[in-house]
């Protein structure tokens, strides 16, 4: 029976003064410690087993271990300054893995993805960036800082899988951002109440939400104010212009992978349309996908991908995936 995960004794092992480290570290070894951490979020890592075909689960698990040490040593350290030190290291040796050289198990084993795949280091870079980010900045005055926030801390993702499917192209790029910032987007709408509550943060422009009257306290209530609800319509919005104008590329990708980009566009999708069946009121309870929600993303992937859908003809463009016209537009 695994043992549930616990970031602490990861840190105790191979943070910057681990007792992991060994000579019997090894390639192999690294690559077990990688999967082990992959499969102990199953829950937020399914596509290891049903959709990533066998010879790309070691590089995916590569990938997921990078992200989950980058998002822990952000969130689950407790401090924030130390949290910013922690990432600095992890900067230092990702910098030092693209110079050849490695010592940590997630580096080692990300090593031989990277060489084979050809990945460069910003997207990871950019990831750590944001994490670090977090750590200081917990409002966003105008969409714009918002954006580059999903920028760094959303759209990397992408851009490695389209590097690890050697499907990277400019205009794969262009959807897969637009797919994941969407993706960002729906999770600070649905998580808006834990964010302030458990860690001050709001990811909603605060021009925007001066706009409708909002103030701070209202974020602090338990039911969601008349000004708050006028706010999360239009954002709700913004995060469906995004969605729809990435998942065009689900027809793009080769085999399974079309369901799975499918599936997650859709997943969001269903998020956005739980947040208004709530009536916007994401303070009192954090809308949560129930078990017909998924089975009807399911289904909507499933025709997406398959290129039986029919797009609007309002669908908002790449180079305006906020327009509001994209507002109901979902299949």
């Amino acid at each position: 029976m695994q043992q549930p995960y616990d970031f602490s004794l990861h840190l105790a092992l191979y943070g910057p003064k681990g007792t992991g480290y060994s000579k019997d570290l090894t390639a192999d070894s690294a690559n077990a410690y990688c999967v082990e951490i992959a499969e102990s979020h199953y829950e937020n890592f399914p596509v290891l087993s049903w959709a990533v075909p066998p010879p790309l689960r070691q590089h995916f698990a590569n990938v997921y271990a990078f992200c989950r040490w980058s998002d822990d040593l952000g969130d689950e350290v407790g401090n924030g300054d130390e949290s910013a030190e922690l990432l600095d290291w992890w900067r230092q040796e990702t910098e030092s893995l693209f110079l050849g050289r490695t010592r940590h198990p997630v580096m080692m084993a990300l090593a031989g993805t990277i060489n084979e795949f050809s990945i460069p280091p910003t997207p990871f870079l950019d990831l750590i960036s944001a994490f670090r980010q977090d750590q200081y900045i917990k409002r966003y005055a105008t969409f714009d800082e918002l954006r580059d926030y999903c920028r760094r801390s959303a759209d990397p993702v992408g851009r490695i899988v389209l590097y690890l499917l050697r499907c990277y192209t400019q205009e794969r790029v262009a959807l897969s951002d637009a797919i994941c910032t969407g993706l960002q987007l729906a999770n600070f709408l649905q998580d808006v109440g834990v964010d302030y509550r458990e860690k001050g943060r709001i990811y909603l422009p605060q021009k925007e939400w001066e706009r409708y009257g909002v103030d701070e306290s209202m974020f602090a209530l338990k039911s969601t104010s008349p000004e708050l609800v006028e706010l999360m319509k239009e954002e709700v919005s913004r995060a469906e212009g995004w969605l729809n104008a990435g998942l065009p590329l689900a027809r793009q990708m080769p085999g399974r992978f079309r369901l799975m980009i499918a599936l997650f566009g859709e997943g969001g999708l269903a998020i956005l349309r739980r947040i208004r069946r709530a009536e916007y009121n994401v303070l009192a309870e954090r809308p949560r996908l129930g078990k017909w929600d998924r089975i009807r993303a399911l289904g909507r992937a499933v025709i997406r991908s398959a290129g039986l859908n029919r797009s609007p003809s309002n669908s908002p463009t790449i180079d305006d995936p906020s327009s509001k016209s994209a507002a109901g537009s979902v299949v």
